[in-house]
């Protein structure tokens, strides 16, 4: 670079046209138009003190961040399709082509790994960890060498090599989950993902649906749990099995009495309701794949040494969109030990740089940070400092080594382990206060998308540069994305608001061997119909409102979304998680309400009201005092009368996956929740009645 070059590389203009010197200029007192060095006396002590001043201001211009650039205008994020406003594509794109593939040699997902093998060869791969013990990695060679060996065990148990030969896997996340992952796709084989949470009627659904022959487990008591079927004569198609881990002779007996054959994976890598089956081909992850990083392109990179944290489920498309993504570009992921009250243990070990999250446990982050300062004087320093980091967020810069991060945010950044450059927060809304303070708290780049496994995980993104809040990003090159009316809910698509629909590269196929639901989500023209209920922004970009299943009338004719209302409850001290009912037959809403531990003894404290958590979770003050405060964050979110909750039961014991009150990506299974406190709901309205 020439020097003229880099001195006007100094030099950047403001909203007014000044440039940065003309407005450093004000700072000085006004010199006369005459004045001129000659003209002026000055000592030693002076010239010494005037070049430490221009020595620290070239200083600071020189080193001083600088806000990068985003990708397109932040004001017009998407354009509309053939002029109508209420399907768009991404700005990025330059006409309605949807993008397939970035790279040439990527339009599989085997493709996508043999890339990252080509990438980082005896690189690590993937990583997993014992108790109390570093992480240990397994290369790219040694996955692709394991997935061909396993791909050809799998041929010579009679599998085929071809798209509708359909293998399961049921385990945890694990090294072998992918491998057993790759080894069907280097042959060319479906894997379809089983998970606990299925349910005995839906697992057999699957099974049977898909013609599974094989399945490959983690531990021996999903095996048992499978061969119950196969015993009670209902999964007639299961044949073999094969685990990860060492089995009892029992289990190889009880198989074989029922005609099936249990195998374990001879070379260990450890030597020390219904559901629907989504067809997503391999052209659906790659140009989902490909858009998002796309959108990324000349911002951000990921690198050979970057390192991911497994602990989402891999049955989802979510999980497996992130590790995809690293895969391509040679990087590794490690895997947690499978038990999520240790996940935070493992990041520390780990010290990942990608970090795929949903907003459940960024609320918990944010909530743990919050409740750790107790101090008047430290709390008004710690949203000071927010305020500062936001003010640079708002200007385009993102970083983690301001003089805020050295004082206030460097030991929450090394709780995460200290190295994370990038967040992806999806699977629901998260709420705009929490995605703020975490984007300045972590100092690294925080995206939120929206998708669903029906648009093979993402069908939006947020851009690089767009540092606001309360939305999900503009549509992903690889797709468009429509609103249309929902005319008994006054959702019109005329006014920016309606059912979200998607149409590309990313759409599945269908749902397998099932014409009618697949019909019912799929339209003649290819629209991909989510139930979701979504809001154009002026500057392009998609707000959620909820989800169209889910918003129930009340008896007075006011719909009600319950997932909005949620997520402003579980802004509460207190509250760790909430589950609002309505009823059609009633005028107003009733809860369940989970309190936090780890906080909720001292803020009943706070209170004058002493007790266990059990003993508090049954006191009428506490009760009184949690809706109270549930009241007034609602007021201050712009909640309807009609919309808070009248009462509510406090409940002790979380709301889990292996409860089944959750999903495996943290949802509420509603239906559950409302049979499993029925009582509860009743009683709460006969009281009210009275």
């Amino acid at each position: 670079m020439q020097f003229q070059d880099w001195l006007r590389s100094l030099r950047f203009t403001g909203g007014d046209g000044k440039s940065e010197m003309d407005n450093l200029k004000t700072l000085l007192p006004s010199l006369p138009t005459s004045f001129s060095l000659s003209s002026l006396s000055l000592s030693p002590s002076s010239i010494i003190g005037l070049g430490a001043l221009a020595s620290l201001t070239t200083y600071w211009l020189v080193t001083r961040p600088r806000p990068t650039q985003p990708p397109c205008d932040l004001q017009a994020q998407s354009i509309p399709v053939q002029g109508d406003q209420s399907c768009r594509r991404s700005a990025l794109l330059t006409d309605d082509n949807l993008l397939e593939f970035y790279y040439e040699d990527t339009k599989t997902v085997y493709d996508m790994f043999q890339r990252g093998l080509r990438i980082a060869g005896n690189g690590p791969c993937l990583g997993f960890r014992n108790p109390g013990e570093p992480y240990q990695w397994i290369s790219y060679t040694e996955v692709a060498e394991r997935a061909q060996v396993l791909g050809s065990g799998l041929l010579a148990k009679g599998c085929k090599p071809n798209p509708q030969q359909f293998v399961g896997i049921f385990a945890q996340n694990r090294p072998e989950w992918v491998i057993a992952e790759l080894a069907c796709y280097t042959f060319s084989m479906a894997l379809v993902p089983l998970y606990d949470t299925l349910g005995l009627e839906a697992m057999v659904h699957i099974l049977n649906l898909a013609e599974i022959s094989m399945v490959i487990c983690d531990k021996e008591d999903k095996a048992e749990s499978l061969l119950k079927h196969k015993e009670k004569g209902v999964t007639p198609a299961l044949s073999c099995l094969v685990l990860f881990n060492p089995f009892s002779a029992a289990l190889l007996e009880r198989g074989r009495k029922c005609g099936v054959e249990i195998l374990q994976l001879c070379d260990s890598l450890f030597h020390v309701g219904k559901p629907k089956g989504a067809m997503i081909t391999h052209g659906n992850i790659a140009s989902n794949t490909s858009s998002v990083i796309k959108i990324l392109e000349g911002y951000f990179v990921i690198r050979q040494e970057d390192v991911s944290i497994s602990y989402l489920p891999l049955a989802h498309m979510f999980e497996r969109m992130i590790q995809v993504s690293m895969f391509c570009h040679g990087a590794r992921v490690g895997f947690y030990q499978g038990d999520i009250s240790l996940l935070m243990d493992d990041i520390k070990t780990l010290k990942p740089t990608f970090f795929p999250v949903v907003p459940r446990l960024l609320n918990r982050i944010y909530d743990k940070i919050v409740g750790s300062v107790t101090s008047p004087l430290r709390r008004a320093l710690l949203h000071y400092a927010v305020r500062r980091k936001q003010a640079e967020l708002s200007s385009g810069v993102v970083r983690n080594n301001s003089m805020w991060d050295r004082l206030i945010f460097n030991k929450i950044q090394a709780s995460l382990g200290g190295n994370l450059r990038f967040i992806l927060t999806a699977s629901a809304p998260i709420s705009p206060t929490v995605l703020s303070f975490l984007r300045a708290t972590l100092g690294c780049l925080i995206f939120e998308g929206y998708g669903q496994t029906e648009c093979t995980a993402g069908c939006t993104f947020s851009m690089p540069g767009d540092w606001s809040a309360g939305h999900v990003g503009a549509p992903l090159p690889c797709a468009m994305v429509k609103l249309t009316d929902i005319p008994d809910m006054n959702y019109y698509a005329k006014n920016g608001e309606g059912e979200i629909c998607i149409r590309g590269h990313s759409v599945f196929r269908g749902y397998l061997k099932d014409e009618e639901r697949t019909g019912e989500t799929l339209d003649a023209d290819g629209w991909l119909h989510t139930g979701d209920v979504g809001q154009w922004l002026p500057n392009g970009t998609l707000r959620i409102v909820d989800r169209k299943k889910h918003i129930f009338k009340l008896s007075q004719g006011e719909y009600i979304a319950p997932e909005k209302i949620e997520n402003v409850y579980t802004r509460c001290v207190p509250v760790l998680q909430v589950f609002v009912h309505g009823d059609s037959l009633q005028s107003y809403l009733i809860g369940v309400v989970v309190p936090d531990p780890e906080v909720f003894v001292d803020w009943a404290k706070e209170r004058g009201i002493v007790g266990s958590y059990e003993e508090l979770c049954q006191n009428p003050d506490v009760k009184k005092a949690v809706l109270e405060d549930m009241t007034a964050v609602g007021k201050e979110a712009g909640l309807k009368s009609f919309e808070q909750v009248k009462d509510f039961y406090l409940h002790p014991d979380m709301f889990s996956v292996s409860n089944g009150l959750l999903t495996p990506t943290l949802k509420s299974r509603r239906v559950d929740l409302r049979r499993v406190f029925s009582e509860e709901i009743a009683r709460m309205y006969r009281k009210s009645s009275v």
